[in-house]
């Protein structure tokens, strides 16, 4: 586990901020964290009452924090915003259930000055949850 703090790294703040631990990075590279799923959170209420489950939206999601997390340790992305481009090969494979640990995984893939991709794998206890490619595109943060 690295000493960053999410919340000095991404711009993102509850509800909307899943990384719980940032656990390794390579400036530019990857980024490896993780989403303590306490069950607590409001989206399980209704997602499915009776039968919470993640809901892979928030997967994606929580993989492109990941990513950002890798590109703004980038000297060149510092003081960027990393905006959603897009979602390609999205696969869904198991539940993710309260009380979980969702391990996120990105590795960055060609970056530029205005836009870059990465691909993902978010797993529980070693057992893929979800996998896609994602596209970003870097804005002015103000």
């Amino acid at each position: 586990m690295t000493d960053l703090d999410p919340r000095q790294v991404l711009p993102h703040r509850d509800p909307f901020a899943f990384i719980t631990t940032i656990d390794e990075v390579v400036p530019g590279e990857s980024a490896r964290c993780s989403w303590v799923l306490t069950g607590e959170e409001a989206f399980f209420a209704g997602h499915f009452p009776g039968r919470p489950t993640l809901p892979g939206v928030l997967m994606l999601e929580a993989l492109a924090q990941t990513g950002a997390i890798a590109a703004l340790q980038d000297e060149r992305f510092a003081g960027k915003l990393l905006l959603f481009g897009g979602v390609d090969k999205a696969r869904f494979r198991r539940q993710v259930l309260p009380g979980d640990t969702l391990t996120l995984e990105m590795t960055m893939g060609r970056m530029s000055a205005r836009a870059g991709k990465g691909s993902g794998t978010a797993s529980v206890g070693g057992e893929v949850a979800c996998q896609a490619d994602l596209l970003f595109v870097v804005a002015d943060a103000q």
